[in-house]
């Protein structure tokens, strides 16, 4: 992917400290618009994990100063770039410097030891992997209930971008990084890392908020995240499903940087 006509801005500060540089790095990078008050708490939950990432990039799709002022404040790296989420997670790997790349949602919840399976999986010559599904909050029989299906989806079919998707360097590049779309970015990604080698589940579930669901009804959220797989399945360009379920995004959180809702699909 090019990003030759589109500029963005970089903040390089330091990296974070690592009491073990013997294995392969670790690079995070998170898309946001205008979400900080999520953003700082995985800040800081990246910086208390059971042996923190190398790096962190977070790349801006909003301009916003109190994003830069995060990135500052947790010594990660601030990209400002074009909005849409797969523009801004390939421009976040283009800058990042890590062996592997993880890339996380502004909301997600990754679990302690997430770093070690993350760098267990890679040394294994894994291409990837990803984490299992689980919704943040009190628990509920309908929560547990489509957790299980996501997890069931994602086992035979892939797996979607808050199920924190990472890929070793070579293979991201290899396959070619994000699609420049609005919605299913990570499908052709996804469909090539397993082309080039192990792309597996990991023992550790990443948590993932509810609010969407919350907001738009359980049912209706659903329906409407199948009938857009659906729609993709059957060949019917991003940008007209985009248009086609905008209605569903009219109160889409902040987080979520263009297109209708359609995460844990």
């Amino acid at each position: 992917m090019s990003l030759a006509n589109n500029v963005f801005e970089i903040t390089r500060p330091l990296r974070l400290r690592r009491s073990d540089a013997t294995g392969p790095s670790v690079s995070v990078v998170i898309p946001v618009v205008a979400d900080n008050e999520a953003l700082a708490r995985l800040l800081d939950r990246l910086h208390s994990l059971e042996g923190p990432p190398d790096e962190i990039v977070i790349v801006d799709g909003g301009a916003s100063t109190g994003c830069r002022s995060l990135a500052r404040r947790f010594s990660c790296i601030y990209v400002s770039a074009r909005r849409g989420r797969g523009h801004q997670l390939h421009a976040g790997a283009l800058r990042a410097s890590g062996d592997i790349l993880w890339f996380l949602h502004a909301d997600a919840t990754p679990p302690a030891n997430a770093i070690a399976l993350i760098r267990a999986q890679h040394t294994a010559g894994s291409a990837g992997g990803y984490f299992g599904f689980r919704f943040t909050g009190p628990d509920a029989w309908h929560k547990s209930t489509l957790a299980r299906l996501i997890n069931l989806r994602a086992r035979f079919g892939t797996p979607y971008g808050d199920q924190g998707l990472f890929a070793a360097r070579t293979a991201y590049d290899a396959a070619g990084g994000f699609a420049d779309v609005p919605l299913f970015e990570e499908v052709p990604l996804v469909r090539a890392l397993r082309r080039h080698g192990s792309f597996a589940c990991m023992p550790a579930e990443i948590g993932v908020s509810p609010r969407r669901w919350e907001r738009d009804g359980w049912i209706r959220r659903t329906l409407g995240n199948r009938l857009l797989a659906l729609g993709h399945a059957i060949g019917i360009p991003p940008h007209r499903l985009a248009r086609r379920y905008q209605p569903l995004s009219d109160e889409d959180d902040k987080s979520s940087p263009a297109g209708p809702p359609r995460d844990g699909r």
